[in-house]
């Protein structure tokens, strides 16, 4: 009796698992289902790790030249800035703030092109301890190449003293007729996309370009001039007075200290930065003095006809001083536990203290009530909602192209079904449970679906981890280029694969496989033996 209940314990997984395992490998259709379940997994989790992917980069990306929070009044600006950045600095919760003048204006290249561009006034070492912009400054020297760079193509590889040089004016912002000129006096730094005289190589370095120019007499002109080393620019901006009026266009001529790279393309494509002084000066914000009527003297007279007292006020001028001003303070909170602060609390924080130093300078300064206080979140709230959006309209539709392989598992399982009809009669007249029978076949589109998945994720972590050389690859072999970044705002094409997001993916492959065998497996189950048997 022991021997027998063993027996009947074990015997159902015996042929469950033999016959699973041998219309595995001796069928062709069950491969055409396990090939829909890789395609469609594979389809969805490339689509979700890009689209994700794209996200998560924006937002770890976000405080790039912009901060945590950011303190604004454009145009005119403010003064007083000094005394809030201390006050700012002096919270616990705020790591560092920075003075920035953000306008627009125009930038003369020596290509002979004009662009329109976001020009901001900075100080380099307060902006650097806010945004990193140390660490964005490009040419500089490099002592390994890049990971791509197997020809060792990359200019920054050679002469490391003269990068050195370059770098160090990026720094500090200043720099001579060339680079290693002892006489200094105020430079840009621009976005290496601003010029288009560096061309980006596939493995992502710049090779420096030199354009020629057509001469209105019919003769071209050869630009040799790399612009950290020896180049200028011409800056245009249009300085306001303190109702907002434009006043005359102010042009100046800037020796360029260095280019920086985000990775941010609208950035890289759109800034220049200016030292901060210079830009203060051509905007008139910077401190100075000027003249304004006052009344000084106001004396009053008796009409002896009427009677009536009549006010005579005498005017003078008063000498009074207005301090330099900006538009812009950008904060950084300090990481707690390693991790980014929220930038919404800090933002309250920060409403805080502008607030106490609004009263300070009541009426020199704009009041707490009307000052725009905005996190890097609001300053790109747009883009991200957008973004949000289409990686779930994306998910929408290709979750909704994989039911496909729900149906087509259901059709291959139902002609199965069909053909296996003796082998169902031969099991249920040896004894054969329906639940066995049924479990037989969910076990089989179990096996199915958990194959495909695999597979299917296996191919989309090969496809999204080598997603950029893939992109070269067509863009150099077939003249396709898709990810655009003039479009797509990244250089590269976000390629990391979740490991959260690839469980739920597979998991919902595994569930589309059985569920496409459940309505087959129920039919093979009700089956009559007795008409099994009988099939022809």
């Amino acid at each position: 009796m022991a021997y027998r209940a063993r027996r009947e314990t074990y015997t159902p997984a015996v042929y469950q698992s033999l016959l699973t395992r041998r219309y595995l490998t001796s069928k062709v259709m069950p491969l055409l289902a396990s090939l829909a379940v890789v395609l469609c997994t594979a389809m969805v989790l490339i689509s979700w790790s890009v689209m994700g992917g794209f996200l998560a980069t924006l937002l770890s990306s976000g405080r790039t030249l912009i901060g945590d929070v950011l303190i604004a009044w454009p145009n005119t600006g403010f003064g007083h800035y000094e005394d809030l950045i201390k006050r700012l600095e002096a919270d616990p919760d705020i790591e560092a703030a920075t003075p920035v003048i953000e306008s627009y204006g125009l930038v003369g290249l020596p290509n002979g092109r004009n662009e329109t561009v976001i020009i901001k006034g900075i100080e380099p070492d307060s902006f650097s301890k806010v945004t990193g912009f140390y660490d964005t400054l490009w040419w500089k020297p490099m002592p390994q190449p890049l990971p791509k760079d197997k020809n060792r193509d990359d200019t920054r590889l050679r002469t490391p003293e003269g990068w050195a040089k370059v770098l160090e004016n990026g720094r500090t912002m200043q720099r001579g007729d060339t680079y290693q000129s002892e006489d200094k006096r105020p430079a840009v730094v621009m976005g290496i996309e601003v010029s288009g005289m560096s061309i980006r190589q596939p493995g992502g370095w710049y090779t420096p370009y030199y354009p020629t120019i057509l001469n209105p007499d019919g003769s071209t002109t050869l630009v040799q001039t790399l612009l950290p080393q020896n180049g200028f620019v011409t800056l245009n901006v249009l300085p306001l007075d303190s109702k907002g009026r434009v006043l005359e266009t102010v042009t100046r001529r800037f020796p360029v200290a260095n280019e920086f790279q985000t990775g941010l393309y609208e950035v890289d494509n759109r800034t220049v930065l200016v030292p901060l002084e210079s830009l203060q000066d051509m905007l008139n914000m910077n401190r100075a003095k000027r003249l304004v009527d006052a009344k000084a003297t106001r004396a009053v007279t008796i009409d002896p006809a009427t009677g009536q007292e009549t006010f005579n006020s005498a005017t003078g001028q008063q000498l009074i001083e207005d301090p330099a001003r900006v538009t812009t303070v950008y904060v950084k909170g300090r990481p707690v536990n390693g991790r980014p602060p929220d930038a919404n609390q800090l933002a309250i924080k920060c409403q805080e203290i502008y607030d106490a130093f609004a009263e300070a300078h009541r009426g020199q300064v704009p009041g707490g009530d009307i000052i725009r206080i905005a996190t890097w979140e609001d300053q790109n709230r747009t883009l991200i909602n957008a973004v949000k959006k289409e990686t779930g309209l994306v998910l929408f539709i290709f979750s909704f192209i994989s039911l496909t392989a729900v149906f087509l598992v259901l059709a291959i399982f139902w002609s199965m079904v069909s053909e296996k009809t003796k082998d169902v009669g031969v099991l249920r007249s040896l004894g054969a449970s329906r639940a066995g029978i049924a479990w037989l076949w969910l076990r089989y589109g179990l096996a199915i679906g958990i194959v495909g998945a695999l597979l299917g994720g296996l191919l989309a972590y090969l496809i999204v981890t080598n997603i950029n050389p893939i992109h070269d690859w067509m863009g150099r072999a077939l003249g396709i280029t898709i990810w655009d970044p003039r479009i797509y705002y990244f250089t590269v094409i976000p390629n990391r694969v979740d490991l959260s997001k690839a469980i739920i993916v597979m998991a919902v492959g595994v569930l589309s496989s059985v569920l496409g065998a459940l309505w087959p497996a129920i039919r093979a189950a009700r089956m009559d033996p007795v008409k099994a048997l009988r099939f022809e």
